[in-house]
């Protein structure tokens, strides 16, 4: 089993979010979405987002998108990859949070092995949370 992880607010959950997971599961066969805490959400983009963690974790599941949806870590960061292990970590072609110190941490991690790979973009002019919050 090939576990690959994903991470993101997924605030209004939408197709380029779907097509970012779709993007992920190609690199292996078990999926992991971590949902960023509404306490990250805030400490990174400035203001909570307009669904709470547990609701934005709701709707991924139902979605039926991954084997698992799980909650980042208050505290430590990079500890959900520790604990999970994943094979590959596809970060979104956004995500500039976390990134810097990734493979460093994956070292520490005995994770050296761990594939990073950046995502392309899926129509952003379109599905961005940002934008869509802005049209409501």
């Amino acid at each position: 089993m090939k576990k690959v992880m994903i991470f993101g607010t997924f605030d209004i959950f939408h197709e380029g979010h779907k097509n970012l997971i779709a993007q992920a599961r190609d690199f292996g066969d078990h999926m992991i979405v971590v949902v960023g805490r509404d306490e990250t959400v805030k400490n990174v983009k400035g203001d909570y987002p307009l669904n709470n963690e547990e609701k934005r974790k709701a709707v991924i599941e139902k979605s039926g998108l991954a084997e698992e949806v799980v909650l980042g870590e208050l505290d430590d960061k990079y500890a959900i990859i520790e604990k999970k292990r994943p094979d590959v970590i596809c970060l979104g072609y956004d995500q500039n949070f976390f990134v810097d110190e990734l493979r460093v941490r994956l070292q520490k991690m005995g994770l050296e092995k761990t594939k990073i790979v950046n995502l392309k973009a899926h129509k952003p002019e379109i599905y961005k949370s940002s934008k869509l919050k802005n049209k409501k």
